[in-house]
This record gives structure tokens, C-alpha cells and sequence, in this order.
């Protein structure tokens, strides 16, 4: 027990560290400037309120077209009964009264040279220093059939919000008996373990309500981050409900019918009574028009400013950036936005950034009282983020005590990211 004790308290600092981390210091510009933060989720709205916080006198803007943000992590509980969308979600009204001016439009143009950002309503917003966090979008051209209008009838879920509820309502209305089909595309998609972890509690839900139902997971990939605790644990609560077919069993989707809720796989066709489709993914669509995603969709950034290898004076941060090792979750997101904030305090003031060190927390419950943790410690390394040593990971023989303590720190980090991000 002391050995679960001594791992407990390394990973609750870890939890800690991942919310208020940002350099070894932050020292504080002595110019103001003119900074623009597109998108406020994890990332951005954690970047605007860390450069406000670093310097009072900075000029902060955040364009989001959404006035109440709605949060991924914990959203497979809402698909699965166990949680309301309003726990989920949470306003700018802190931000604004810390400084920041929130624009509740959208960005839809990057003028690099004049260095300014045009919104949906006409207005433009000059900058001296712009962030862009805008998440992820769709890859719809690598998945023939699927749309925005398949996405109604196959949803993916995968944007919390009406998508979130419109899956829980297919799978709430399903008669006892049917399945319920997860299509998961290959790396790299935002936080990779998500999928499992719904398919789990999509299970308990089952299981629950409609116990002879299963969950069928089709997937593009052979092997998935925490794979051995997911199995072990779907073994021990599902027993065969949740069948798995991977990449080499011919398990990677090529393309859906929606008309006939057909999904096509390298090795037959599959008719399920609710398909969750998650397509392949890129960066956020301003990425693209502000020109520093690259042909892979993604943006590269310089790992110690997140300034754009291919845009002078703009950062990326958060899911649509190329980070390397690190994975694309809220806290790695969080994590950038405050390194990014210190990055750009101390260039305006002239002085070399210091050299982050992010941690990434992942936590995933597989039911009521059963979770478990991955943690990660990364700094830059050539041009990517690497992993360095200090992370935990919850071992897959542990006792039901610690898979119940886990779930409920799971919970602890969500109150904690979210208070310290949006107040």
C-alpha cells in the first residue's frame, strides 16, 4: 500500500502541475502590445488569461463565435446517461472582467502582412503577436459519404455539444438487442484514448438499460494508447459485449452510407442501429486560411515560442498544432496556452523565451467508480515535443480501490482545469 500510497501523491502533483505550469518564470513585459487569441477552448482562453495575468498593460483579444464553451472531456458521460450537458459548460464572464475583450465572432480571414484578423461581422482586429487555437476540423474528403448532413443521421460526437446529445438519444431510443457501432479513424485525432472510453461507458449504459445490446468498435489503428487497461477492464465489466475489429482484422472504414446507415470496411459491410463515426481529422479551418497548417493538415510549430514554422509572428496551440509526442488533450492544450502566453511576453520584451516543460494528463472512466490515468512529462526536443521522464500511468493489475480513487481524481482534474481556465 505505501508503493499505491507514494504513486497517488506523485500523480496528484502531476494533476497540479498540469494546471499551473507554465516556464520556470514568467517574467513580466515592459511594452504593452496588441495580442490576438482566435478560438477559446483549453488553449485559448487559458493563453488570453495567462498574458493578461503576465501583463496588465497587454492589449488581449479573444475571437470565439460561441458565448458559452462546451467541454469534450467528460461529454462520453453525458452519451452515456451519467451527466448533464450543463455540467459541461462554462462562459467568458471571468475573462472579460480580467481584461480580456471577448469578440463573439468568428475569425474568417488572416492578413499576415498587415497583420490583422477580419471576423464575420466585418470587424478587423490588428495585432502585434496573433494565437491561433482552433481546434480541430473534419477531414470529410478521406471518408466518402461522410458530411455535415450524414453527421445528422451518423454523429460523431466528436464537438461536444448537439452532437453530444444527438448521439445519446439514438442510443436511448435503441431497442434491448441492437448495436451500437464506434468508428474510430487512424492517429493523429484529438485525445486518442476518447473513443475507448466511450465505448466503455457506452457499454455500462447498455448493460445497464439494454443488456442484450453490444458495442461494436471498428478502428483504423492495431494498437490504442492504454490499450491493456481498457481490455482488461471491458473484460471484467462487459464480458463480450464490446467486440473490437483493428486495423489488421479489417477493421478501418472506407466509406459510409448514411441512406442505408451502412458502414464499409476493408473486409465487409457493417449495419449498425446507431453509428458513431468519427472521421479522419485536421486542423481548425482558420489553420488553413491563415496558411500555417502544412499538407499534412496540421500546423508545425517552433516547440519553445508555438510560433508557425511557416507564418512569421502567429502561434498554434492546442489540438491543431504538431507536437510531437504530446498528445492532443485539454491539459497538453492548457499547458501550451500558458507556455505560449510567457513565450510572447518575453519576446515583446526582447528577452529569449525560456524553454517549456508541459505536462499531459489523460484520465478515462470505463464506468461508475472505475478509472484510470495517463500522465506525461514533454520539453522540445529538435522540433517536436518529446517525452521526458516523470509521467505515471495507472498499472494494470491494481486493485478496485485505486480504479475508484482514480475516477474520483478524474473528477478533481476536471473542476480544477476548468476553474483555472475559465474561472
Amino acid at each position: 500500500m505505501n508503493a499505491l500510497v507514494t504513486r497517488r501523491n506523485a500523480v496528484l502533483g502531476i494533476t497540479a502541475a498540469a494546471t499551473s505550469f507554465v516556464v520556470p518564470s514568467i517574467l513580466r513585459a515592459q511594452s504593452a502590445g496588441r495580442i490576438v487569441v482566435v478560438g477559446g477552448g483549453f488553449g485559448g482562453a487559458a493563453c488570453a488569461r495567462a498574458l493578461k495575468r503576465a501583463q496588465a498593460g497587454l492589449q488581449v483579444t479573444l475571437i470565439e463565435p460561441n458565448k458559452t464553451f462546451t467541454s469534450c472531456p467528460f461529454s462520453n458521460e453525458v452519451i452515456a446517461g451519467l451527466r448533464e450537458m450543463d455540467a459541461q459548460q462554462f462562459g467568458y464572464d471571468r475573462l472579460a472582467a480580467e481584461g480580456v475583450t471577448v469578440a463573439a465572432q468568428a475569425a474568417t480571414a488572416v492578413d499576415a502582412q498587415k497583420r490583422s484578423v477580419k471576423a464575420a461581422d466585418g470587424a478587423t482586429f490588428a495585432y502585434d503577436r496573433l494565437v491561433l487555437s482552433p481546434g480541430i476540423d473534419f477531414h470529410f474528403e478521406a471518408l466518402p459519404g461522410y458530411d455535415d448532413a450524414a453527421s445528422e443521421k451518423m454523429p460523431h460526437a466528436w464537438k461536444a455539444g448537439a452532437q453530444t446529445l444527438l448521439l445519446r438519444r439514438q442510443v436511448e431510443a435503441m431497442a434491448d438487442g441492437g448495436t451500437v457501432a464506434i468508428a474510430i479513424p487512424a492517429n493523429p485525432l484529438r485525445c486518442p484514448p476518447a473513443p475507448y472510453e466511450r465505448a466503455s461507458l457506452i457499454a455500462h449504459y447498455l448493460k445497464t438499460n439494454k443488456p442484450r445490446s453490444k458495442v461494436l468498435i471498428l478502428d483504423a489503428k492495431d494498437n490504442f494508447s492504454q490499450q491493456r487497461l481498457f481490455e482488461r477492464a471491458w473484460k471484467e465489466l462487459y464480458g463480450d459485449m464490446i467486440e473490437r475489429i483493428a486495423l489488421s482484422q479489417g477493421g478501418r472504414v472506407t466509406s459510409v452510407d448514411p441512406a442505408t446507415m451502412t458502414i464499409v470496411t476493408e473486409f465487409g459491410n457493417y449495419t449498425p442501429d446507431v453509428a458513431n463515426v468519427i472521421p479522419p481529422q485536421r486542423a481548425g479551418r482558420i489553420a488553413e486560411i491563415a496558411g500555417v497548417a502544412d499538407h499534412t493538415g496540421w500546423c508545425p510549430i517552433d516547440p519553445v515560442t508555438f510560433e508557425s514554422k511557416l507564418v512569421k509572428n502567429i502561434h498554434v496551440i492546442g489540438d491543431a498544432c504538431l507536437g510531437g509526442g504530446i498528445p492532443k488533450s485539454a491539459s497538453a492544450a492548457s499547458g501550451q496556452g500558458k507556455a505560449c502566453a510567457a513565450a510572447i511576453v518575453a519576446l515583446l520584451a526582447g528577452r529569449a523565451p525560456e524553454t517549456p516543460r508541459l505536462t499531459g494528463v489523460c484520465y478515462n472512466t470505463v464506468a461508475p467508480g472505475y478509472g484510470f490515468l495517463l500522465a506525461g512529462n514533454y520539453q522540445p526536443k529538435g522540433d517536436i515535443f518529446a517525452e521526458v521522464e516523470g509521467g505515471a500511468t495507472s498499472p494494470v493489475d491494481a486493485p478496485r480501490e485505486l480504479r475508484a480513487r482514480e475516477a474520483t481524481e478524474a473528477e478533481r482534474w476536471f473542476q480544477i482545469i476548468t476553474a483555472d481556465v475559465f474561472g
